[in-house]
């Protein structure tokens, strides 16, 4: 008995995920020479999981001149 209830709670703290706020830091370049520009948003009560689907970075071309945000949880 004693083992399943141990097994039991190692399973449950094992689904249980640390939800806490995180950094996304982005630093965004134009390709048209323009400066480059830092910033940072917080993921609110998030797994790193969901955190890092929403810290993405981008690339997009328009009139030949490309903008790219390369952003990283820290």
């Amino acid at each position: 008995m004693k083992k399943i209830l141990l097994i039991a709670a190692v399973a449950g703290l094992s689904m249980v995920s640390c939800k806490k706020d995180r950094v996304c830091t982005c630093t965004e370049t134009e390709s048209a020479g323009g400066p480059s520009s830092t910033s940072t948003t917080t993921i609110v009560k998030s797994s790193k999981m969901q955190a890092k689907a929403n810290c993405v970075s981008t690339k997009s071309t328009n009139n030949g001149n490309t903008h790219s945000s390369d952003c990283k949880l820290n």
